[in-house]
């Protein structure tokens, strides 16, 4: 796979080289029975005028029949064309073969095809400098022999420099939005759907809001609802009904946007009128009801979680909004919170759902009504306390007076009682 650039050292003139691999070519083509004149006779007197692009361009023309060549010259025999064709002013134009050519099934060697294709696309990749926008065809042609020998894993590394790389090609909206589907297609491919999702919905972020409401854009919006309506565990929707190109749904599919409204915000109770009104639709779409169905229950009771001011909930009402027996309760808010949708405790003992951390889906004027309604109870809550505060401060204060009041009366007190006691020694010692 891409990495650091590096260079391609083989030794020879140009003349040399191009002789040397047109005689390689004529050979293969031999071995097949291909009739004609030979490459090496046709470029012979190009060379010899000093016509090093035309001779050139029939040596790449020819080319194809090196995917033929023996698996431990395959390499070589590529790495010389690729040496050939770095020499020439129009790179861009014949490293489009080439790729074509590698893209395409390796006859020599069915089973590491594959492998020997993505080396030398590798080799490619590498040596040309990073801006040349030319890296991004080759590139395309790497994850078409990705795609093709579902090895998704050899990708996954190199797709945290794909912004840098996107950056340094200048590629447009519509060649990006090529290349993130093409990855889409590839993880989808392989299993990893959520991988696919985020690579789906960049593909959407490069569509221009003149076109939102074209055909490509509806295609690939349903695909992105379907995705994220299909993941187990994808449960926040705000990224889709962010995108123009899905509100465009509301008047192309208006009962996709239906759905997709009612796992943005609501509970099961309008799922449930929805397949009522539109029986057999999510079957006929492709969509499977018992995903949906779990999702939707899931997604129900983290709305009540967020919307109970008490922060607790008893399994009757649990029981009821996910329309589930009592005694499966204690499962489902189980797999809320390992969905990572709710934090709380259960208390078998009081039949309770204890609610430490809750998130609302959405947050717009239902929301915040309820946040106030909160508040204002977080704020009587306080007052109350407050008032008791200030009161047993208050009775702190008058109890300490008190106190101050006996003790300075007590020490009057004991202050009187010796003057009396002075005066009458006194007399008593007048007497003597």
């Amino acid at each position: 796979m891409p990495g650091p650039s590096n260079t391609l050292l083989i030794e020879g003139s140009f003349e040399e080289l191009a002789d040397e691999l047109a005689h390689y070519i004529d050979e293969i083509r031999k071995k097949q029975s291909e009739d004609g004149a030979g490459i090496q006779a046709e470029i012979t007197p190009l060379l010899e005028q000093g016509q090093k692009n035309e001779a050139l361009k029939k040596i790449v023309t020819g080319s194809t029949v090196l995917n033929a060549a023996p698996e431990k010259e395959f390499v070589a025999a590529y790495n010389l064309l690729v040496h050939l064709v770095r020499q020439s002013p129009d790179l861009d134009k014949f490293l489009p073969k080439i790729c074509q050519n590698l893209s395409a099934p390796i006859t020599s060697s069915p089973s590491n095809g594959p492998g020997l294709a993505l080396s030398i696309l590798t080799t490619i990749f590498n040596i040309l400098p990073p801006d040349n926008d030319v890296r991004y065809h080759v590139f395309l042609a790497i994850l078409r022999v990705i795609r093709s020998s579902s090895s998704f894993e050899t990708l996954k590394s190199q797709l945290k420099n794909l912004d840098s790389w996107v950056a340094q090609w200048e590629t447009d909206e519509e060649d990006q939005r090529k290349l993130y589907l093409s990855i889409a297609d590839i993880a989808e491919e392989a299993g990893e759907d959520e991988q696919s999702y985020l690579y789906l919905l960049r593909a959407l972020r490069t569509i221009p809001t003149e076109e939102v409401s074209s055909d490509e854009a509806r295609k690939l919006s349903i695909r992105a609802l379907k995705s994220a309506l299909s993941h187990p565990t994808h449960f926040d929707f705000q990224d889709l009904t962010a995108l123009d190109s899905i509100q465009a749904l509301q008047k192309s599919d208006p009962v996709f946007f239906e759905l997709l409204e009612i796992f943005n915000a609501n509970v099961l109770d309008d799922y449930n009128d929805f397949r009522e009104t539109h029986d057999g639709w999510v079957e006929e779409q492709g969509l499977d009801r018992s995903i949906l169905y779990r999702k939707m229950r899931l997604l129900t009771l983290a709305s009540l979680a967020a919307s109970t001011q008490s922060r607790s909930l008893p399994y009757q009402q649990i029981a009821k909004a996910l329309q589930i027996p009592d005694e499966d309760v204690e499962m489902w808010v189980i797999h809320v919170i390992r969905a990572g949708l709710v934090e709380g405790k259960l208390s078998q003992l009081n039949q309770t759902f204890l609610i430490h951390r809750s998130t609302y889906r959405v947050f717009g004027e239902k929301q915040w009504q309820e946040v106030q309604g909160r508040l204002d109870t977080w704020r009587s809550s306080l007052e109350g306390v407050l008032a008791v505060v200030r009161m047993e401060r208050e009775k702190v204060i008058r109890e300490k007076e008190r106190e101050l009041r006996e003790v300075e009366g007590r020490m009057n007190g004991t202050a009187g009682m010796g003057g009396v006691r002075r005066g009458q020694r006194e007399i008593d010692m007048g007497v003597d």
